[in-house]
């Protein structure tokens, strides 16, 4: 779950300070900002179906691919929030990237809490709005810091790359795990064989 906060936090430390980043920095009107969000708006739909349908066939690539990316996008936004149609691209970008990770993030969590399915995804909900508050908290650091309207993403693109390292750290100690001789595998688990015999 704490990639839950983490890498969905990344977004939001860019976009709650989406209104003086685009009209300080990048010179839209007032009036536009409400375009911008429509199109983070579209960018989010399409990265949750693009993520949702990944998730099921290569779950932990999906995290690996979207969290890097986004945390690539939100760096680089720190430049083309400097110029209109740059900063119009990137807010894409940032919905579609940062909501690519939300399926694949409820489904590893699901995965690992197999026993609680509901409960886990209650409380992984509860991660994601925990990431929203910490990320926009961290930005009105920078921010009140003298860092810059463009500070927050930094501080975006570095819970996003932490994010990263979790879930790459994450599916190693999967891995070594699922390798280990003598692993015990539950009947009706994924790679359990159907029948069991006992040679002498």
């Amino acid at each position: 779950m704490a990639m839950t906060v983490l890498g969905f936090g990344g977004v939001f430390a860019a976009i709650t300070y989406i209104t003086p980043m685009m009209t300080n920095v990048a010179g839209f009107a007032d009036t536009s900002v409400t375009w911008l969000l429509v199109l983070f708006g579209l960018g989010m739909v399409a990265g949750n179906l693009i993520g949702g349908r990944f998730a099921d066939r290569a779950l932990m690539p999906m995290l690996y691919v979207s969290l890097g990316a986004l945390a690539v996008v939100l760096a680089v936004f720190t430049l083309t929030a400097h110029t209109k149609a740059g900063a119009a691209v990137t807010v894409v970008l940032i919905g579609a990237l940062g909501f690519a990770t939300v399926p694949p993030l409820q489904k590893r969590v699901l995965d690992q809490a197999a026993g609680a399915p509901t409960l886990a995804s209650a409380v992984n909900i509860g991660a994601f709005n925990l990431g929203n508050a910490l990320a926009a908290w961290l930005g009105g650091l920078v921010i009140a810091a003298g860092l810059g309207w463009t500070a927050p993403n930094w501080v975006g693109a570095a819970l996003a790359g932490s994010a990263l390292v979790l879930a790459v750290v994450s599916g190693s100690l999967e891995r070594r795990t699922a390798g280990r001789p003598g692993r015990i595998v539950a009947a009706g688990a994924p790679g359990a064989p159907a029948a069991l015999s006992v040679h002498r």
